[in-house]
């Protein structure tokens, strides 16, 4: 881990009662929705993480609490650091607060973890789909969306899918 990162790590967990995890080589700050925005606001004025350069979410299904985690990742360019930081969401009402006011271009990303997860993103300015139709139903990155793919075809399964052809002989 660099050096430069752990007075951070440690003064932020401190201060927001933020549990450290280790995610592969990653390590991130895991705190509760309602302290989303004061935290970013603490990161950005305070520690001079400028940049916003990720934000997605990871679902757990069947797991309900939490079922999701909105995962963001800060960049300080004057420190080159990066951080970390995961927010658990449960599987009924999932609502985050915006960090629009934090981190302009959270907006984009915030409306994909919407459109993509069904994960409610509370005062956001502009709260639509990004990348589905707008007469979507349904948000296709949650793990029990339902695939609606056709079978491929296998040697153990080659007479059923030839008799669904539309030029199979009967």
């Amino acid at each position: 881990m660099d050096e430069k990162l752990q007075p951070t790590l440690d003064a932020l967990g401190e201060r927001f009662s933020a549990q450290q995890q280790k995610f592969g080589a990653e390590i991130y700050l895991v705190v509760e929705p309602g302290q989303l925005v004061e935290f970013c606001k603490t990161l950005h004025d305070e520690f001079h993480f400028d940049m916003l350069s990720d934000l997605t979410a990871v679902d757990y299904w069947p797991a309900q609490e939490p079922r999701f985690h909105v995962v963001y990742h800060f960049f300080s360019i004057s420190n080159g650091i990066g951080i970390g930081l995961r927010v658990p969401v449960p599987g009924i009402e999932p609502t985050v607060p915006t960090i629009e006011s934090v981190y302009p271009n959270a907006n984009w990303h915030e409306r994909e973890i919407w459109d993509m997860f069904g994960i409610y993103v509370e005062g956001h300015s502009d709260l639509r789909r990004i990348l589905m139709p707008f007469d979507w139903e349904g948000h296709p990155l949650r793990k029990d969306y339902p695939l609606g793919y056709e079978e491929v075809q296998f040697t153990f399964n080659y007479d059923q899918i030839d008799k669904r052809k539309p030029y199979a002989k009967e």
